[in-house]
């Protein structure tokens, strides 16, 4: 009987006690083992650095290449730099060199020819002077109407016929440089009539001065002012012609 009870009770501890065991050993792999979660942080951590790392690299590269890119294009201060070198090349030969320069490298389309041409800029400084001309040639007449002094509106008459034949003869150079397939734009004897056609325009516009002074005119002063950018262009442009075979040597070309 007694031996009954006992092996009863043992029966009936035994599943209480496995329970407990149970959890006990539960409970001790989860402290001797890492969770799962824990190992999950560090490698997220390094995943998150890698790309980082990675995005860092690729912007470098990208960059480097879009500077490399920018620096080899036409547009680059480099080839800007020596186109402007060549246009002060040019116009250190004239009377008024920054004029010359500051008027020329905004007009002269760089992308306009492959090869630096100094025909073309000499065809650039005849349409400034030949703008400045024509601008002017209105000038004349208004003065005249507002003139009170017979002698002046004689003077300014004068002038009104001077500067329509300096524009004309500026307008013949121009047209001695369009030239057809197969033609020349200069020539020996092309150099010399255009050499004579902007002398005389030149002479055109001095004159037109000086008879304004000999007449003692109010308006000398304005009209020199209003008259010295074209003064200046054709002046500038019969001094580039009159080393064109220089500057042409200089570029490693001849006439064309």
């Amino acid at each position: 009987m007694a031996s009954s009870i006992s092996e009863t009770t043992i029966r009936g501890m035994d599943p209480i006690n496995f329970i407990k065991g149970y959890n006990k050993l539960n409970h001790l792999e989860d402290q001797a083992a890492p969770s799962t979660h824990t190992h999950k942080k560090p490698l997220i951590t390094i995943a998150i650095s890698f790309i980082l790392l990675f995005t860092l690299i690729i912007g470098a590269v990208v960059g480097a290449l879009v500077h490399h890119s920018y620096t080899q294009s036409p547009e680059s201060p480099s080839l800007s730099s020596s186109y402007a070198d060549s246009i002060k090349t040019i116009c250190n030969v004239t009377q008024y060199p920054v004029s010359c320069f500051s008027t020329l490298s905004t007009l002269y389309t760089l992308n306009a020819s492959p090869k630096f041409d100094p025909e073309l800029i000499f065809m650039a400084s005849l349409k400034i002077s030949f703008t400045h001309l024509s601008n002017l040639s209105s000038f004349p007449k208004t003065l005249i109407l507002r003139a009170k002094d017979p002698r002046s509106k004689a003077a300014l008459r004068d002038c009104d016929s001077l500067l329509e034949d300096a524009s004309a003869q500026v307008n013949n150079t121009m047209s001695a440089m369009e030239v057809g397939p197969g033609e020349k734009m200069m020539t020996e004897s092309k150099i010399e009539d255009m050499r004579t056609w902007l002398s005389s325009a030149i002479t055109d516009q001095e004159t037109c001065l000086d008879g304004l002074e000999e007449m003692n005119s109010s308006v000398v002063e304005e009209v020199k002012n209003a008259m010295q950018p074209s003064k200046e262009f054709t002046s500038n442009s019969l001094a580039i012609l009159a080393n064109i075979k220089v500057l042409l040597q200089n570029f490693n070309l001849t006439m064309h």
